[in-house]
């Protein structure tokens, strides 16, 4: 059985983007915190994602050669999305130019989960493996957070306050207790905090 990993970056007053979507801010840090988290991505044996954070993914990382991009591309990915195989990029989508990188293909074999999203999940988990890590945007995370389906929450809370954004824990039905089980503090201050169910 996987567990859930939801891995998030969020400012210091609990936003994981700007009230448009802003996230510029995610991509700084120093090199121990980029290492960090370098390492968890390949600490999965499945990436899941909402169907606008999957659609910008697959544009980007199959040619990218980011630090991020052989973790991205070469470990299988899910998809939660209504639309069905129509989500699926047909090709890489890039210039001519642009090499696809190891595993760039993996974005048009990604699993679509259509269904119920709790039902979906506790299919995926039911499988052996490495934990799955789910990636935003904000209204998937939501959604995950809602439905009481996540194991694990791994946080990169950057010291940064936006003043307003997008929230995470806005549709809580009741208060939720978590457990830190891990903290770490890089040089650019950024703090990785890791919570489970308590």
């Amino acid at each position: 059985m996987r567990e859930l990993i939801l891995a998030m970056a969020m400012t210091l007053d609990g936003f994981v983007s700007g009230p448009e979507g802003e996230t510029e801010w995610i991509f700084t840090g120093d090199e121990e915190a980029i290492a960090w988290k370098v390492e968890n991505a390949w600490n999965a044996s499945l990436h899941i994602m909402g169907s606008r954070t999957f659609e910008g993914m697959a544009r980007f990382w199959p040619t990218s050669t980011n630090v991020f991009a052989p973790a991205m591309n070469q470990i299988p990915k899910a998809v939660f999305s209504k639309k069905g195989a129509a989500i699926l990029p047909k090709a890489p989508d890039a210039p001519a130019s642009a090499e696809p990188q190891p595993g760039a293909d993996s974005w048009s074999k990604a699993y679509v989960a259509s269904g119920d999203l709790a039902e979906e999940i506790a299919r995926l988990k039911a499988e052996d493996g490495k934990p799955i890590i789910a990636h935003g945007g904000a209204t998937f995370a939501r959604s995950l957070i809602a439905h009481d389906v996540v194991d694990q929450y791994m946080l990169m809370v950057y010291p940064l306050a936006l003043g307003r954004g997008q929230p995470i824990f806005s549709d809580l039905a009741q208060p939720s207790q978590l457990q830190l089980v891990g903290t770490r503090v890089f040089p650019k201050g950024a703090i990785a905090q890791v919570y489970r169910r308590a």
